[in-house]
């Protein structure tokens, strides 16, 4: 590719976006295989088939999960790019590790499924998703650091309070990932606290601002 542009100079958004869409689609559709690869086996009733596909609810349970987080991630990203105007190498990059690990979604998936009787197995989606949101939350906290170039809607304290509130969304990812090894998928449940610890990391009167992690 021929660079039309100086090296240091900031890059418009919208390409990124588009590029970041993708990926989060196409990993979403990706978790499917899991299903679709699955067979029921012989079955000879309306009741063995609906025997068959309540076995099958250690992938239903694991497809849903991994659905919803990539989802509130993509949420995250979008309401980041609500007030990112600007962005440079350093933030392609950061939000290019982010995808790495979304990308590895479906595959995480599958492996917690199929190996759920072992310690890497029960932790590989909440590793996925753990370095997923570690990346998003870097990717804010530099364009906090570069806040008048890249968020200039946001005051200083608005930019930092949303990152400091974004905190919750990696102190429960971290959380998941040591308990996942003890309970597996069940570790997943403690997000539902995220709004709360959300709240109390942010203070009070900011509830409006942009989360700048993967919450």
């Amino acid at each position: 590719m021929i660079r039309r542009r100086h090296p240091a100079a900031d890059l418009a958004t919208t390409r990124l976006e588009a590029f970041t869409d993708g990926i989060f689609a196409i990993a979403a559709t990706l978790l499917v295989l899991d299903l679709t690869s699955h067979t029921v086996g012989d079955v000879g009733s309306d009741t063995e088939l609906w025997a068959a596909l309540g076995h099958m609810w250690p992938l239903f349970l694991n497809f849903s999960l991994s659905f919803v987080l990539l989802c509130l991630l993509w949420m995250t990203h979008v309401q980041q790019f609500e007030h990112v105007a600007r962005v440079d190498p350093v933030m392609v990059w950061l939000n290019n590790g982010r995808l790495l690990f979304i990308v590895l979604i479906p595959f995480a998936t599958g492996l917690t499924t199929e190996y759920s009787s072992y310690v890497a197995g029960r932790m590989a989606v909440p590793v996925a998703f753990f370095f997923a949101i570690l990346f998003s939350r870097l990717q804010w906290e530099w364009a906090v650091h570069r806040q008048s170039v890249m968020l200039p809607d946001l005051t200083d304290d608005a930019a930092r309070s949303s990152g400091r509130g974004a905190l919750s969304a990696l102190i429960i990812a971290a959380v998941v990932v040591a308990l996942s090894p003890l309970v597996g998928s069940l570790a997943f449940l403690l997000w539902f606290a995220d709004g709360l610890l959300t709240r109390l990391l942010r203070g009070e009167g900011i509830s409006r601002e942009p989360r700048g992690g993967d919450d």
